[in-house]
C-alpha cells in the first residue's frame, strides 16, 4: 500500500502526481493500492468540493481520505507534503519519501512491496 499525503495547491505535491499516478496504474495488477491523504495547508483547501475538482482535474483515480483535523497526519507523525509511506501487509512502514525529489529510486521500490503484499494477500 502506498499512502500519499498531499495538498492539491502544493507544487512538490504537483510535480510528484504523474508518479503516484502511474504507479497506481501500472502496480494495481500486482497488488498495489493507492491512497490519497488530503490534509489542507490553507483555509480554502478545507472545502471538500474544491478538493474533488482538483482530483477530477488531475485524472485522480485513488480514493483519497479527506483529513481536515490533522488526524492522519498526526498519526503518521508526518510534516510534508508530498510525503509517501509504503506499507507492507501487516501495516509495517518499510519505506517513506518525503518532496518530489529522487522518485526514480522510490519506483524501484513499489513493484518489489506489491509483489511481496500480493503474495501475503494471496496466501489467506
Amino acid at each position: 500500500m502506498l499512502i500519499n499525503f498531499w495538498t492539491y495547491t502544493c507544487i512538490n505535491r504537483l510535480r510528484s502526481l504523474p508518479y503516484v499516478r502511474a504507479w497506481a496504474e501500472k502496480y494495481q495488477e500486482q497488488g498495489l493500492v493507492v491512497i490519497g491523504v488530503h490534509t489542507p495547508e490553507f483555509a480554502f483547501e478545507h472545502d471538500i468540493e474544491n478538493v474533488r475538482q482538483a482530483a477530477s482535474d488531475r485524472r485522480i483515480s485513488y480514493p483519497i481520505a479527506i483529513d481536515n483535523d490533522y488526524a492522519i497526519w498526526s498519526a503518521f507523525a508526518n510534516h510534508y507534503w508530498p510525503a509517501l509511506y509504503f506499507v507492507d501487509a501487516q501495516g509495517q512502514i518499510r519505506h517513506h519519501h518525503f518532496g518530489e525529489g529522487a522518485l526514480r529510486t522510490v519506483r524501484t521500490g513499489s513493484p518489489t512491496l506489491a509483489n511481496r503484499n500480493r503474495k501475503r494477500w494471496h496466501r489467506s
